[in-house]
């Protein structure tokens, strides 16, 4: 069996999925970053409700910031979050 991955959630997205992160295993032919996202909202409750405008979404993978299209591979820590404003 592969390696997991990690996901993070920041801000409101860690209220509505209700934990910070998580570990988990990808599913066959789960390998973009778009894939996971669906992955998530297909579990429903509050991953549907958070992933639910995926345009106000921002991702990162180990760190770097990513579009939907990025690879996602086993051992990847994947980080969501809302976009940030300066001011």
């Amino acid at each position: 069996m592969s390696q997991p991955v990690t996901i993070l959630y920041f801000a409101w997205l860690r209220e509505r999925v209700g934990t910070g992160s998580e570990t988990l295993p990808l599913p066959p032919g789960v390998s973009t970053v778009a894939e996971v996202v669906a992955h998530l909202v297909a579990r429903g409750g509050g991953y549907a409700s958070a992933f639910a405008n995926r345009r106000t979404i921002r991702c990162a993978v180990n760190q770097e910031f990513a579009e939907p299209g990025t690879a996602v591979n086993p051992g990847d820590e994947i980080g969501f979050f809302p976009p940030v404003t300066g001011g």
